[in-house]
């Protein structure tokens, strides 16, 4: 049976400005620059450069109507800057608009798989064989290794492209690979890498003979550093097992990383989005906004609709359309405009607020001074949203006089020492880290003991928490740490 019921729903809906809005705040600088390019080529009516003087004196007191039977009603004015600057100027200070900021050409070279297939071709191989051979090639990964399974290999040659081979030929070929330059290249796995950087050295020298037993026939209780477990089974010396171990350290786990290839992207530099100046005490805070162009709408298409306001008795319909268009790409251009000027106005709010939350650290750089800061409190300071603050963190840099940092650097939660004083767990993990690279690798610090450091220095924490603390910072445990 059906029935008909009456509800009240409150739904918040985010306007197409208030997305925008959003949207860009989200950006770095860098990505920043490349969405006002792209919005640049794709809106006529948006205009970089210098600001186009007057406009809004020549306009303001007009407002003239375009009423077309079914199209609605818009003012000239909408379309004119409504303060005192009609363009919104993203240009730095520091930097001026003469600045040419070009690439840096670089040299054509060889790739990594180019160097490979080159030296496949010093081979004497068939044409069936080569094409075989250099299809492993185009499987190998930048790190050297074959990481595919041989079986899908021989699978994808068969369904792909109509060749059929044998798991045993290629793995005959993969041995012809094996054999190039750097040594390792190929492997399929880390113990088979660096045996086969072992075997190239020979077997003359008792330390690498002994290294290549080790990888040989003990390399799970080598990744887990059980030493005494392989020395005992090889009733070896300390200088003996410690003189094997060097060389097996010695060897390139990512020999792919011997070839440079200079085609490959480097990693992007980061661009600071805020620049922080001190002075005598005194923080001067500014947006970096080097490359970004200044916006303002073109005088020419708002011309086109005061032209239209005079005359538009005597316009044709194909005329009407086109101002019609161009209303679109003005509403466009000033929603634009007008969400980089939020976004901006937004973003100093934020890094205002986390500097006088932190001025004790900004002026003198002293990681010891950070307080425990979390979004909330920058939140309630600028009486933004938790999530607008997250996005303003979000991939930010600012640059100080004492170094790049991101913004989610300065966000830490907070612990109580014994004597009831707040400190940045921040500040708990430097003593953490302090304590492992001090230790003595022979006999390195369990969780344990970490924890009774630290509760020797007032800071009264549980050992699951040192341990979460030393994962955060990437250290391993006690045991994969220790060292002959």
């Amino acid at each position: 049976m059906l029935k008909q019921s009456l509800q009240q729903k409150l739904l918040q809906k985010l306007s197409p400005q208030q997305i925008q809005v959003i949207k860009l705040l989200e950006l770095p600088t860098l990505q920043l620059e490349e969405r006002i390019k792209k919005e640049l080529e794709e809106n006529p009516v948006l205009d970089e450069g210098g600001s186009e003087e007057n406009i809004q004196e020549d306009y303001q007191e007009e407002e003239n109507d375009i009423k077309d039977k079914d199209q609605e009603e818009f003012s000239l004015e909408d379309y004119i800057e409504d303060d005192d600057t009609p363009s919104y100027k993203l240009a730095a200070q520091n930097y001026s608009k003469d600045d040419k900021h070009e690439d840096i050409p670089f040299s054509g070279g060889t790739t990594f798989h180019e160097q490979l297939i080159s030296q496949l071709g010093l081979r004497i191989l068939t044409p069936e064989k080569a094409a075989l051979a250099e299809y492993l090639i185009g499987n190998i990964d930048e790190d050297g290794y074959l990481r595919r399974d041989i079986d899908s290999i021989v699978d994808d040659l068969a369904f792909a492209t109509g060749i059929n081979t044998t798991f045993e030929e290629l793995v005959e070929l993969l041995h012809i690979i094996q054999d190039f330059d750097p040594a390792g290249i190929g492997a399929r796995d880390l113990q088979e890498c660096l045996i086969l950087q072992i075997k190239r050295k020979g077997s003359h020298n008792p330390d690498v003979k002994l290294a290549h037993q080790i990888l040989k026939k003990y390399f799970d209780e080598f990744t887990r550093k059980h030493y005494d477990k392989i020395q005992k089974r090889l009733n070896l010396s300390d200088e003996d097992f410690k003189c094997a171990v060097d060389e097996i350290l010695k060897l390139n786990p990512k020999p792919g990383g011997a070839f440079v290839n200079p085609m490959s992207k480097p990693s992007p530099t980061i661009i600071p989005d805020f620049i922080l100046e001190e002075e005598d005490g005194e923080l001067n805070l500014s947006l970096n906004s080097r490359n970004v162009p200044d916006l303002h709408i073109s005088r020419s298409y708002v011309d086109m609709i005061e032209d239209y306001s005079r005359n538009k008795d005597n316009q044709s319909q194909d005329q009407k359309d086109a101002v019609m268009f161009v209303k679109q790409k003005l509403d466009s251009a000033k929603w634009f405009i007008d969400a980089i000027r939020q976004r901006q106005n937004t973003l100093m709010l934020t890094m205002k607020a986390i500097i006088d939350y932190q001025r004790d650290y900004f002026i003198e750089g002293d990681e010891k001074m950070l307080k425990p800061m979390i979004l909330k409190d920058i939140s309630e300071l600028t009486s933004l949203d938790i999530s607008t603050i997250s996005r303003v963190s979000n991939s930010k840099y600012i640059q100080t006089h004492f170094g790049i940092f991101p913004l989610k650097y300065f966000f830490s939660e907070g612990l109580q020492t014994d004597t009831g004083e707040e400190v940045s767990t921040r500040e708990i993990k430097n003593i953490l880290q302090e304590c492992v690279d001090n230790e003595d690798k022979k006999k390195p610090l369990t969780d344990d003991k970490l924890a009774a450091i630290l509760k020797e220095k007032s800071y009264m924490i549980a050992r699951r928490t040192v341990a979460k603390y030393r994962e955060q910072l990437n250290i391993p445990v006690a045991r994969l740490r220790k060292e002959l």
